[in-house]
């Protein structure tokens, strides 16, 4: 039978190795990320984040080349209408 000094000894050393254990899985769980980054990267896959700065920049291009689609059709108008009036002359 186990006495109170035992337990307490046990409890003692199992408290001292959870913070140990703690800064391996947290070193563990870096390591793989970085791993599953690289591979991911090698492999030309994109991480969320970048995605969405991607989708992000795709977006406003789209505006400004409506916008400019714009300007273009505004331009083609009035070279039309002084052509149409220089030719009316």
């Amino acid at each position: 039978m186990l006495n109170n000094d035992h337990l307490r000894e046990l409890s003692d050393r199992l408290s001292r190795l959870v913070p140990a254990a703690e800064e391996l899985r947290i070193e563990a769980r870096t390591k793989i990320e970085q791993a599953l980054k690289q591979s991911l990267s090698e492999m030309g896959m994109l991480t969320k984040e970048e995605f969405d700065a991607q989708a992000r920049a795709l977006r406003r291009a789209e505006d400004r080349i409506e916008e400019l689609e714009k300007v273009i059709s505004k331009l083609e108008e009035t070279i039309s209408q002084r052509s149409s009036e220089s030719s009316a002359e």
